[in-house]
Formats: C-alpha cells, structure tokens, sequence
C-alpha cells in the first residue's frame, strides 16, 4: 500500500510587493535609486511616478540631480533619489 504524501499550504501566501514597496526597499537596502538601477534592477520603468506616489503617501524622499558622460560623450543629466532620513543617518 501506497503512503500518502501531505503537502502542506502555507497559512496565508506571501503578500506580493508592490513596486513602491520594492523602490523603498531598494532605497533602504542601498542607499539611493536612479531611473537606470529601477528599470534594471526593478523591471520598473517609470520610476519618477513611482516616486510621486510614494512621497504623495508621506515618505520623506529627497533628489539631486547628477551628471555623467553617455556612451556617445555628450553629458547627461538624472536625479538620483534617497530616503531624507536614512540619509541623515535616522532609522524609521
């Protein structure tokens, strides 16, 4: 006679994160974000809306725009952005 093999479910699934959520987090784990690491890193392609949202719902995200040369040697410019108080060196 055969065993029978239980599979056994999780109580409740994880809750799957937002984008927000992962911004944050990213911000958190890493210090700052750009357009290119959201997109790259994220799969998050409009990372200044998300962005809106995110301090339109309280978080202190503060910006400043950079400089860098692209493949081509023209200068370019993007914001990087950051956690106000994980700057500061604060925790939430």
């Amino acid at each position: 006679m055969k065993k029978k093999i239980q599979v056994r479910v999780a109580d409740k699934p994880k809750k799957k994160l937002t984008q927000n959520d992962r911004v944050i987090q990213y911000m958190r784990d890493f210090g700052s974000i750009t357009t290119r690491e959201a997109m790259l890193d994220l799969g998050c392609m409009r990372l200044a809306s998300r962005i809106h949202e995110l301090r339109r719902d309280g978080f202190p995200i503060g910006d400043k725009l950079e400089s860098a040369k692209n493949r081509y040697g023209e200068t370019v410019s993007y914001k990087r952005y950051f956690l106000k108080e994980e700057q500061s060196g604060s925790t939430v």
